[in-house]
């Protein structure tokens, strides 16, 4: 071999070498040979050449992989090598409209944030590897998205804007940094100004936007209808049930055998009711009450047996499973179930004989349990009522059924009062509700808060899941416990804790958290100290972010909210499909004394639910949002009472006390002044004159203007109902200490 040749041959594999370690320095970024060739300095035709042989010898070879036509990343047989030398973190993207992105670690820890020009081609809710940057002193942890794992979403919803050749989707959601190209042969019909959804379909590399098609035209942007299956699409849950689901459905029948009836325990003669709100058509839950020989009271809770009719692994049960729950739009129920179950066969309706699975307990007069039975049954409820019509009874004895009415309410009180001496967290909750006309548009909003004949079914539902659990999930001996599906809650995360304990000590308020005890009394007496107040939104909103997020699992850790060690979902099973498959394995351990089943399967379902449960909660959060714009938008110029809800680095958030509407007041338009923020103390200042807007004050607001798309609302600020300066806010400050 001539040295000529030879010195030809090392500098290949000189070359070769640098090229790998080029590739391993970061393993997860696709280059071609251009980039390689400009990050080695190799300007010639010739080594160019060179770089593009090695590149596809190397791919041959296996030791690169090729992503995309021309261009290639480090294969996996070499990533082992050279990913350990990187450190990289996998976690979810919680993208921003701007761009920005910050990185949830799976495992927990700090999140990372990441640039705009660092985030690739993920989007909000993705599955990355991100490769972290050297921590910088006072920083938060930075660093770039070098793969992309998993797509959250492929589907859209937004307005097309339509060129002659081509058109864009212009999403709805703010998470959506970017528009979506689509192609002229891809536009399916939809014209300009449509609300529509896109399937993202390809994202080229060196593209600044991804590339859909329109797979569905919603309609004109503003209709009721319309944004109702804008949210649902947003979130990808279905439109309607599949023909397949509707045909199975239809061959279940209302009729009751009497070998069926046989086989259950008959509650058809035992005084039975229903309480649901006044608008409710499943009802998948009933009450019954009567005296035994020996003077003790036996409450029976029924709830709707999904399961007789549901049977697992068919079409109408797979379908629920990736449904997973019911949603609730503030102008429409999305039912788990089709409507000829969940409204009719299932539901317990007045005056017709149903199957349930019951739990059926003894009690003395001090809602002390005796014993306690669980079973299938047959019922026949006496009459259905709405809470409205319980807490009359409850405030008047006067109604229906008075006597029975007032003894449930009677030991559930005794119920809530055990379950909050043994350290149960009273958190309470208000929703808004909204009077609509013939077309879906909020003519009228009020406030719905929790009341006695609320908690009268909370109390009962509690006990009947509670013991549930224990039945299932408490161990026996040395007897190992069979896999079943628990509603777990985690204790509260220590760093959300710290920060929550600093915020309320900035308005004045404190927490003992030396022990679990002190803790929940801290909790309880907070919320009855802000009962009433500017802040008491705010507070209790933050306080339950410091909780863990309560969850299903086969895993069972009790629930810390509750102060149970066991606890399951088994109360609701036509709108929730944990419930659904408690039931059957309660039939399967305790009715057919059948072998536990797998824990893997159960579990990936348990994950599943609690994922659907989520999206389900953000679904009917943005109905809200959409109906507290409409109902404004007819109200600019109109002047309302608010509370200050939040500040920010550009301007003040203001909710309308009757509507819980929020809106922003932007800096540049409030009073007399420039006014910068203080966000340590959650308040803004004014600069020349000192004057205070605080979280929690109380303003007088004039709507002026109401983005219903993008459920935006503006209000500019008329009147102060408390005015603070400097020197007063650190007297109340010390006076609050």
């Amino acid at each position: 071999m001539s040295k000529k040749r030879a010195a030809g041959r090392g500098i290949k594999s000189t070359l070769t070498a640098t090229i790998l370690s080029l590739f391993g320095s970061n393993p997860f970024k696709s280059l071609n040979y251009k980039q390689v060739s400009k990050a080695l300095s190799i300007k010639d035709k010739a080594g160019k050449d060179l770089v593009y042989s090695i590149l596809i010898e190397l791919a041959e070879e296996g030791k690169l992989a090729e992503q995309s036509p021309y261009r290639y990343v480090l294969g996996k047989e070499l990533i082992a090598q050279y990913a350990p030398k990187q450190e990289l973190i996998t976690g979810r993207v919680d993208m921003k409209s701007t761009g920005k992105a910050y990185v949830i670690p799976e495992k927990g820890g700090e999140d990372v944030f990441v640039a705009p020009n660092n985030t690739g081609h993920a989007l909000h809710g993705d599955l990355v590897r991100v490769q972290l940057f050297p921590k910088r002193p006072n920083r938060k942890t930075e660093g770039e998205i070098v793969e992309l794992l998993e797509r959250k979403k492929t589907d859209f919803v937004g307005v097309i804007s339509v060129s002659k050749n081509f058109g864009f989707l212009v999403p709805d959601s703010s998470n959506m940094p970017v528009d979506i190209f689509v192609p002229k042969e891809s536009l399916n019909k939809a014209v300009n100004g449509e609300k529509v959804i896109v399937r993202l379909t390809d994202w080229p590399e060196g593209s600044k936007n991804p590339f859909g098609e329109v797979i569905r035209v919603l309609g004109k942007p503003g209709d009721n209808s319309v944004e109702m299956q804008g949210i649902l699409a947003e979130y990808g849950f279905p439109l309607e049930f599949s023909a397949e689901v509707e045909k199975e459905v239809a061959t279940m029948k209302h009729g009751i055998t009497k070998d069926e009836i046989a086989r259950r325990r008959d509650f058809r003669e035992v005084f039975t009711i229903t309480i649901d709100p006044e608008d409710a058509k499943d009802f998948d839950d009933a009450l019954s009450l009567r005296k035994t020989e020996n003077g003790n009271t036996e409450i029976g809770i029924h709830i709707a047996d999904v399961s007789f009719y549901v049977k697992e692994g068919s079409i109408t049960d797979l379908e629920a499973r990736e449904r997973g729950t019911s949603i609730y739009l503030v102008d429409r129920t999305i039912p788990m179930l089709p409507e000829k179950l969940s409204n009719n066969i299932c539901s317990l309706r007045p005056h017709e004989e149903k199957l349930c699975f019951s739990t059926v307990f003894e009690m003395d007069d001090n809602a002390n349990i005796i014993s306690e039975w669980i079973g299938r049954t047959i019922i026949k409820s006496d009459r259905r009522y709405n809470y409205d019509e319980i807490q009359t009874i409850i405030d008047k004895g006067e109604g229906d059924y008075t006597d029975e009415i007032l003894q449930l309410h009677e030991l559930a009180t005794k119920l809530r009062q055990q379950r909050m001496i043994e350290g149960s967290i009273n958190f309470q909750s208000e929703e808004v509700k909204f009077i609509l006309d013939k077309n879906g548009k909020p003519v009228d909003a009020y406030i719905k808060t929790q009341t006695e004949s609320n908690m009268l079914i909370e109390d009962f539902m509690l006990l009947a899941n509670r013991k549930i659990a224990e039945r299932i999930g408490k161990p026996v001996g040395r007897k190992k416990v069979n896999t079943f599906v628990y509603r777990i809650h985690d204790e509260p995360n220590p760093e959300k804790l710290h920060s929550f304990l600093q915020f309320i000590g900035k308005l004045g308020y404190s927490m003992n958290i030396s022990s679990r005890k002190n803790l929940v009394k801290s909790y309880n007496d907070l919320f009855r100290a802000v009962e009433g107040k500017g802040e008491k939104n705010l507070v209790e909103t933050i306080a339950i972010r410091t909780m863990a997020k309560a969850e299903y699992s086969t895993q069972n850790i009790g629930h810390y909210g509750l102060a149970f060690d066991y606890y399951t979902h088994f109360t609701s099973p036509i709108r929730r499909y944990p419930d659904l498959m408690v039931h059957r394995l309660i039939d399967r351990y305790l009715l057919q004394h059948k072998a536990t089943v797998k824990e893997e399967t159960y579990e990936s379902i348990c994950k599943h639910a609690s994922e659907m449960e989520k999206r389900a909660a953000e679904m009917e959060r943005e109905s809200v949002k959409y109906k507290q714009a409409e109902y404004l938008s007819d109200k600019i110029g109109k002047q309302f009472n608010g509370l200050i809800s939040g500040v920010s680095k550009w301007g003040i958030f203001v909710e309308i006390i009757e509507s819980k509407s929020e809106g922003m007041v932007r800096y540049n338009e409030m009073p007399g002044d420039y006014y910068y923020l203080d966000e340590e103390n959650y308040q803004v200042i004014g600069q020349r004159y000192g004057k205070i807007f605080r979280l929690g004050d109380p303003v007088r607001i004039r709507v002026k203007n109401v983005d219903l798309l993008k459920k935006q609302i503006d209000f500019v600020i008329v009147d102060t109902g408390q005015q603070h300066t400097k020197k007063t806010k650190q007297t109340v400050t010390k006076k609050h200490h």
